[in-house]
């Protein structure tokens, strides 16, 4: 029997919460067409997919400075029609040390820096923890990612603060207040997600890690609370950075692109320490937070390797192929991480979208990518393997290798594992695995050349 967080019934409990057959809700800033979450294979419609080597126009991508266009074509109808506009640069960045020493059992130097966005430190500040290889001889590749209940839950080190805002309600967490006994959450054999930081270390990698919380908070659409409702606490945070929300717009910035939008302030940090190779680095993350990872190096070319883990509908999958997690379903409760153009979209999304997911994925292209996913339904993994499938001839184009060419493999199968561009699925529950951490590794390794 699977065992499941409250990450995973905070997704699951939306088909619940989903309507009888379908109707009209208006959700905090928008009108939803909302529908019950279709998992019958027979029931889904035909549907055409955008090829993401042909411009809106109808001209095709010929060279390579093509596709750099063709890419920030892409990217801005993402931005006008589902994820909102990009956020701009901080007028600064301001990284302060607040914390060294020898951690790992002498493998490894643990250090934590405070990051500020305006050069007088006012304002919103991440806390970013950092381990680094301490018998590395020269610098070396970086793993990044967002947690979702503060820095304290990767370790159980007593010098790593508690995450004292606003966090989700789930294991270690009560009326949004974490605990102590977070602690060291991840080491934990026997949790969903695991955090194998000596392995992580052995393989020659520093890693780093922010709560995504610090960064904006994340409350559910049934938040009791008049205080952590979604209309306007999600939108504080980074989001006080940009000014009041204009209303009238339908691509204001969303939780999903704040959140990427972090995990690229966490490179511009890993650029300044001396002992960190930023060229060769590595995005990750699960769920809401997969999507942040893809989001990051979709925007970010800096980013070398992304791999999202199980992100859900939004994500990977294919949101045509209205499997599982659907377009409607992710504007009604999710309403903080779209923008109000993509609820146009909600009720026939294989007639009405003129874009789908496979043209987000390819626009990490030329640089590589691997789709991690497990079997559950509301997941559809079988649709994040079809989007990857029909990005796959950009990097063909680009002299790379695409999506090695077999079936859809069954658990834990990893003939879809390329160089430049990988599949891989597992049985088990929500989070990232010991197997995502070692398909993940061995991934990087081959795409960076190690």
């Amino acid at each position: 029997m699977k065992r499941f967080s409250k990450h995973v019934f905070s997704a699951a409990a939306i088909a619940v919460a989903c309507v009888a057959g379908a109707e009209t809700v208006h959700v905090m800033d928008r009108d939803v067409f909302v529908q019950n979450p279709n998992y019958d294979k027979s029931k889904i419609e035909p549907y055409t997919l955008e090829d993401p080597l042909t411009f809106v126009d109808g001209r095709k991508v010929k060279t390579a400075a093509d596709w750099k266009a063709r890419r920030l074509e892409i990217l801005g109808i993402f931005a006008r029609e589902m994820y909102g506009a990009e956020p701009p640069k901080p007028e600064a960045l301001v990284t302060e040390l607040a914390d060294e020493k020898v951690a790992v059992g002498g493998f490894a130097i643990r250090q934590q820096y405070r990051m500020w966005f305006k050069a007088d430190k006012s304002g919103p500040c991440v806390t970013w923890i950092v381990w680094i290889p301490r018998h590395a001889k020269k610098p070396v590749p970086v793993i990044s990612f967002l947690n979702y209940n503060g820095n304290q839950e990767l370790v159980p080190d007593e010098d790593i603060p508690l995450q004292t805002g606003w966090s989700r309600d789930g294991e270690g967490v009560k009326d949004h207040a974490t605990v102590a006994t977070t602690r060291g959450l991840l080491q934990n054999p026997a949790s969903r997600t695991v955090f194998p930081l000596g392995v992580i270390l052995a393989r020659g990698y520093a890693v780093m890690s922010a709560c995504y919380c610090e960064v904006s908070p994340d409350p559910d659409r049934w938040e009791k609370n008049p205080k952590f409702q979604q209309n306007p606490f999600a939108y504080t945070g980074v989001f006080e950075l940009w000014g009041p929300r204009d209303t009238n717009r339908t691509d204001n910035v969303t939780a999903i692109g704040a959140w990427g939008w972090s995990l690229s302030r966490g490179l511009d940090l890993a650029e300044r320490i001396p002992e960190i190779d930023a060229k060769k680095s590595v995005v990750t993350g699960y769920s809401r937070l997969g999507k942040s990872a893809l989001m990051a190096a979709a925007r970010d070319e800096r980013f070398a390797v992304c791999v999202p883990n199980q992100t859900g509908g939004g994500g990977a999958p294919l949101a045509k192929r209205n499997y599982g997690e659907n377009v409607s379903t992710e504007n009604r409760s999710f309403t903080h991480w779209y923008c109000t153009a993509y609820a146009k979209y909600a009720k026939e999304p294989w007639k009405t979208l003129t874009f789908d997911q496979h043209l987000f994925l390819a626009c990490v292209a030329p640089r590589a990518l691997m789709i991690q996913g497990f079997d559950e339904p509301w997941f559809d993994t079988e649709g994040e393997f079809l989007a990857l499938k029909a990005a796959g001839p950009v990097w063909a184009f680009l002299g790379k290798t695409g999506l090695p060419d077999v079936a859809w493999p069954d658990d834990f199968d990893t003939s879809a594992i390329g160089k430049d561009v990988a599949y891989v699925r597992r049985s088990e529950a929500h989070g990232i695995a010991a197997c995502d951490w070692v398909w993940l590794l061995d991934f990087a390794d081959r795409a960076l050349g190690r």
